[in-house]
């Protein structure tokens, strides 16, 4: 399974993103990095977890802290029965300025952070403590929003019930240049997939030949430069899908320059043609 980077950004108004689906991403297999922490929340379930070298399956709900670029497979992946519901909050360390996880305060919070590169599972009773406060994140307005994710850092770095999950605890880390420089060509790809992308004028952007670009971005994400921008487009294709926009229009529209182009590489990506997705999304 190819491991991807992930480029997060946070909602707006806010310093870190909270997500709260109540489905399944439809088939998504998305094995995957970023530097950002993320707590996942599964309220009630069963399914399969796959963070490092750690392979396990979960019921009756999960709550794991994934510390920065740690790979994990998507929680959806691999879940039992039809109904599914996750929480997840993502966060940089300095989400709060540099020196915040320093106060005493915060001592505990910061050796969570610490612990987490290994990753973290929490007991039933750790998940009980925060399920009235990670339900209730996505409505909340931004000021409630960051005193309760305090609140539940708190309760998870103060837990005697949390276990590590990957069992080396290996780093897989990249340094601020890099990331700068990948964050650039990920922002660049964001703001022109609808377009076509020449590859030179990327490479230039990271100072590199396009032969060097090439090698580079692949060593970095494990992807070819196509096969990531051809990948975000699909995702926001997946997106439109959801509408009463025509498949060719939602191709055109995601940057795809005929629609035989399009179908190929949406079936190649997901598994289905576009027309097959959309069903499934009434069946």
């Amino acid at each position: 399974m190819k491991l991807q980077f992930e480029r997060i950004e946070p909602g707006a108004g806010s310093s870190f993103r909270v997500l709260h689906a109540k489905e399944a991403e439809p088939c998504r297999v998305f094995w995957h990095h970023h530097p950002e922490y993320e707590i996942v929340f599964i309220p009630t379930g069963q399914g399969r977890r796959h963070i490092g070298n750690s392979i396990g399956h979960y019921d009756g709900g999960d709550l794991v802290f994934i510390g920065p670029n740690l790979p994990h497979l998507n929680f959806s992946y691999g879940h039992v029965g039809d109904a599914f519901e996750e929480v997840v909050v993502q966060l940089r360390a300095d989400f709060l300025g540099e020196p915040f996880l320093n106060r005493p305060e915060l001592t505990a919070i910061r050796r969570l952070f610490e612990r987490s590169h290994t990753g973290l599972l929490f007991g039933a009773t750790t998940r009980l403590a925060v399920t009235e406060r990670m339900m209730q994140l996505s409505t909340q307005t931004p000021f409630e929003r960051m005193l309760t994710l305090l609140q539940v850092l708190q309760i998870m770095a103060t837990a005697v019930d949390s276990v590590p999950l990957h069992a080396d605890g290996v780093r897989f880390e990249l340094n601020p240049k890099e990331q700068a420089r990948i964050d650039r060509i990920c922002l660049y790809v964001e703001s022109h997939y609808t377009e076509p992308i020449d590859i030179r004028t990327v490479a230039d952007m990271a100072n590199l030949t396009v032969p060097a670009f090439s090698r580079y971005f692949k060593r970095m994400t494990h992807l070819t430069f196509t096969d990531f921008v051809n990948e975000y487009r699909v995702s926001q294709a997946q997106r439109l899908l959801h509408s009463a926009r025509t498949i060719s229009d939602v191709g055109a529209t995601v940057g795809f320059s005929n629609l035989s182009h399009f179908n190929k590489t949406f079936r190649e990506s997901t598994g289905q043609t576009p027309s097959a997705y959309r069903k499934g999304l009434s069946d």
